[in-house]
């Protein structure tokens, strides 16, 4: 420990941190006894301050591991579910099929469609033909044009719908979840896979505390561990802090977006982030070396009394040690 002596005296009450030692040693030798070393003789120690220091204090906070991008796959068109393809855990690539309609209403619905389209076209040259030898009138040859403009829409939206009818992967990722079983029926539009793209990232969802969320910003640094993968600590940084508290935990969410090597892991994982804020704080705090012993927030250091001639051990709470500083609770 170490104290400037130009430095101000600490203010009131704020308990001195000092070492001090006696002792008496006796040896032997040749059967003789030896000199006594004098115990009473002073042992020079150096007394340091509890001041206010500017410290980096990290955040520590409990979230989740989820793709930047989760996507619910579903069919445009309801019907009933022919297969499922896709496993929970599998990698697929781009374009996979993971998930079909049975075809048969489909197919239908197509062929109706086109039929629809042949018949207005041969109304629609029939109402030329009569138009051009003044039979019918114009306006029997404009209907009847419309009317063939509309079945070719109405076949190109079958047709459409018919592409939709699988469901495929829209880029090479990992199959989350699959929510539909084989002879389900299912409507537009209701979830079948739970996707997750692998080049859009993953992140770690957790909940600041309304002190905590005031001191992190996005753009901090943070390192990730998890209890899944016990032997790595991956990289990252908040992308985001919440506004306002989630009205169901009373906690604002974070966003911490992660390094690539975290897509391998499996979503749902839970992480402990240690972040580091850029802002400093200033907090009570004391010489790492001042400490005789921690053990979590707790420690013991030697305290001068008032007589300042007196050193004696008190235990003390302590936050996150930092830059040769502990913060002083």
């Amino acid at each position: 420990m170490s104290q400037h002596p130009d430095r101000p005296a600490p203010r009131p009450l704020v308990p001195l941190l000092a070492a001090a030692l006696t002792s008496a040693l006796a040896a032997c030798g040749g059967g003789e006894a030896a000199p006594a070393v004098a115990a009473d003789e002073p042992i020079p120690v150096v007394v340091t301050a509890v001041r206010e220091s500017d410290l980096t204090v990290p955040v520590v906070a409990t979230g989740t591991l989820a793709a930047r991008d989760e996507v619910a796959l579903s069919f445009k068109v309801g019907g009933v579910v022919e297969s499922v393809r896709a496993e929970a855990g599998e990698r697929v690539a781009a374009g996979a099929v993971l998930a079909r309609l049975a075809q048969a209403e489909i197919a239908a619905t197509v062929e109706k469609a086109e039929q629809a389209v042949a018949k207005a076209r041969r109304d629609a040259e029939r109402a030329r033909r009569l138009t051009a030898d003044s039979v019918t009138p114009t306006a029997q040859r404009e209907d009847a044009e419309t009317m063939l403009k509309v079945a070719e829409q109405d076949l190109r939206v079958a047709l459409f719908n018919a592409q939709y009818a699988e469901v495929k992967a829209p880029a090479a990722g990992v199959v989350l979840r699959r929510l539909a079983a084989p002879g389900a029926l299912v409507g537009p539009g209701m979830p079948i896979v739970l996707f997750r793209p692998e080049d859009t990232g993953v992140l770690l969802r957790a909940g600041l505390s309304d002190r905590d969320a005031a001191r992190v910003r996005a753009g901090d640094r943070a390192t990730v561990r998890f209890d899944g993968a016990p032997d790595r600590a991956f990289s990252g940084s908040v992308a985001r802090v919440a506004a306002g508290a989630n009205p169901l935990s009373g906690t604002f969410d974070a966003e911490i977006d992660l390094e690539a090597a975290a897509r391998t892991l499996a979503s749902g994982l839970v992480g402990r982030a240690e972040i580091r804020p850029a802002r400093r704080v200033s907090r009570l705090a004391l010489p790492t070396t001042a400490l005789i012993e921690a053990d979590g927030d707790s420690a013991r250091v030697f305290v001068v009394d008032s007589t300042g001639t007196t050193a004696r051990i008190r235990r003390i709470r302590i936050g996150t040690f930092g830059a040769g500083l502990v913060p002083v609770l």
